[in-house]
């Protein structure tokens, strides 16, 4: 990749290393002797090191996924399929494992944790976005918590996987979506009995008292 942006210039120089010595120090000064972008600037665009050149590796893959995501016809697919598609456009999008592999041990680390966590919540956000998602009660939260559970399993799955193309991946992706489906499923059956009835008015204040503003005008659940 032809860049003039230095962040970019230092990770393009980078993954060729993040193999061997992960998101690392050595990574990040092979990186910048590689990529002739001086100490100072490297310094000044990723003052957290290789753990800044991890989180723009990430967020490159969530680009990569909106990007085919706009190409690809995926009209005749129903909404939940159309997740599923997200889901694996974001990890063909990845050109070596082992990059992945050593980011989720970075970010497994107790004082990266919460960074890891942004990242995957904010691959979900990408998803439900690209997908037209507007909800700006509760289900926004919940769409995206939930959508970050069965991405986050779906990844580890994903990197012991040795099928041919990935397919027990997929596979693995559709049953954890199914799961979900059947949860919101019941969710709706709840919604609609006596009981569920019953607490729809408290339920209705709590939120408006939580985050009061318009509600959006997708489905709460995202069945289809």
């Amino acid at each position: 990749m032809t860049t003039s942006d230095p962040k970019e210039k230092l990770l393009d120089a980078a993954l060729s290393y993040v193999v061997f010595d992960g998101w690392s120090e050595t990574t990040f000064k092979a990186a910048i002797a590689e990529s002739g972008v001086s100490d100072v600037l490297a310094q000044a665009v990723c003052p957290r090191g290789a753990v800044d050149l991890a989180v723009a590796y990430h967020k490159r893959g969530d680009a990569a996924m909106l990007a085919r995501f706009e190409t690809e016809d995926v009209s005749e697919l129903r909404y939940s399929e159309k997740v599923a598609a997200l889901v694996r456009f974001r990890l063909e999008a990845v050109e070596d494992k082992e990059t992945v592999r050593r980011g989720s041990a970075l970010f497994a680390l107790p004082q990266y944790a919460g960074t890891g966590a942004e990242l995957i919540w904010g691959t979900c956000d990408a998803i439900w976005t690209a997908l037209g998602d507007t909800s700006e009660d509760f289900n926004w939260y919940t769409k995206r918590a939930t959508l970050s559970g069965v991405y986050g399993s779906t990844v580890l799955y994903w990197l012991g996987d040795v099928s041919e193309d990935s397919q027990a991946t997929w596979e693995f992706l559709d049953r954890r979506i199914e799961n979900v489906m059947q949860f919101e499923k019941a969710k709706a059956q709840f919604k609609a009995s006596p009981m569920g009835k019953l607490m729809q008015g408290p339920l209705s204040a709590l939120e408006r008292i939580k985050k009061p503003g318009p509600r959006g005008d997708m489905p709460g659940s995202w069945r289809g």
